[in-house]
């Protein structure tokens, strides 16, 4: 019943992946996994399961699950104005058309949640640049966001979805809200209690990470090893793009999601896992890999239409998770290539689990 996920899998390394990892928990336990290529091409150190990978955007959902662990605290809302915890980002300004004027709407903490903030993926914006002269390169997370708040958003807040810099700001929230550093609080409240024991936001724990390439030029070409461009500064946690995890550890993440009253309360995960754009906004979030998506806090998620009934995200490097609650699984893939071709297909994962599950007892 899993033949056919496994050939669909191992056709990505004719699409020129060294190699890569994925695992199927259904009803709780281990169902699926399958490794196969290298994680060195160039010494042909096969893949064993055991790697660390630069899980980049796949980080989203672990900081929204923070912040959703002080939400039901009642630490904020989600419609507070975010300068009540980071009070440079008051007195906002947008770039419209080459003008800059005041932003007449506030940032709200659900704003950054939903990538609705007005806030770009510029990281090399000329205010982060001078964070990072000024710290001598160590920007500090909740520091790094005075000079972050310096930069002009794109559009009102609430108006439009776009992909940016939104859960960085809010891992600094977190450490506001906690008291504690983002990595702090991560490892007391998701890792340690999960048994995460090779995730992290710094450096990987294990001495296998899986050597990292780019396609962007059509050939496969490794490149630094290291998260490339999301690490502002050796100091910088960010929420959006620096977490450090196996497939082993990050499945155990998904299945604390999708289990009721574990991580999260049930109803924070439906919060969590069900659409907040309005039509507006919707007609923003418009990649062809989320179609029949919509999304949430954090993560794409189902639709009314019920064509799909999984939520998650991706990563830059290939990472892929999907959480299907009404079906009772959960898929975490792994590769570390950046700007491949499996970006645009890696989403049919969750329809070849689909249709293996229907044959578990």
């Amino acid at each position: 019943m899993w033949n056919a996920l496994t050939n669909y899998l191992d056709q990505f390394l004719d699409l020129g992946i060294p190699g890569f990892d994925c695992i199927v928990y259904c009803r709780g336990r281990e169902t699926y996994r399958h490794f196969n290529g290298f994680r060195d091409a160039e010494h042909l150190l096969p893949v064993d399961g055991t790697e660390s990978y630069y899980i980049y955007s796949a980080s989203k959902p672990i900081t929204c699950t923070a912040a959703l662990q002080l939400y039901e605290k009642g630490e904020f809302r989600l419609d507070d104005p975010l300068y009540l915890y980071l009070p440079e980002f008051k007195d906002m300004y947008i770039k419209e058309n080459g003008v800059i004027r005041k932003a007449k709407k506030q940032i709200t903490i659900e704003n950054l949640f939903c990538m609705t903030s007005g806030l770009s993926y510029n990281v090399y914006s000329p205010s982060l640049k001078r964070a990072r002269i000024e710290t001598n390169g160590a920007c500090p997370t909740r520091e790094t966001m005075k000079y972050l708040a310096e930069e002009s958003l794109e559009f009102e807040p609430g108006e439009k979805w776009l992909y940016g810099l939104s859960h960085d700001v809010l891992a600094a929230v977190v450490e506001v809200v906690s008291g504690k550093r983002f990595s702090t609080y991560l490892a007391e409240h998701i890792f340690e209690p999960l048994g995460m024991t090779n995730t992290s936001f710094s450096q990987p724990r294990n001495d296998k990470m899986m050597l990292q390439y780019d396609m962007s030029s059509g050939a496969l070409l490794p490149v630094d090893n290291g998260i490339l461009k999301f690490k502002i500064g050796s100091e910088y946690e960010s929420g959006g793009a620096g977490c450090v995890s196996t497939v082993e550890d990050y499945i155990k993440f998904c299945e604390a999601l999708r289990i009721d009253d574990y991580m999260l309360k049930r109803e924070t995960v439906e919060l969590m896992s069900r659409n907040h754009l309005n039509a507006q906004c919707l007609s923003t979030y418009n990649w062809e890999t989320i179609k029949h998506y919509g999304y949430g806090l954090g993560v794409r998620c189902p639709l009314s239409d019920g064509k799909r009934t999984d939520f998650g995200w991706g990563g830059m490097a290939g990472a892929f998770l999907g959480i299907d609650r009404k079906n009772k699984f959960s898929v975490f893939y792994a590769q570390q290539v950046a700007n491949s071709p499996v970006q645009k297909v890696r989403s049919n994962l969750i329809d070849f689990v689909s249709e293996a599950i229907k044959y578990i007892d």
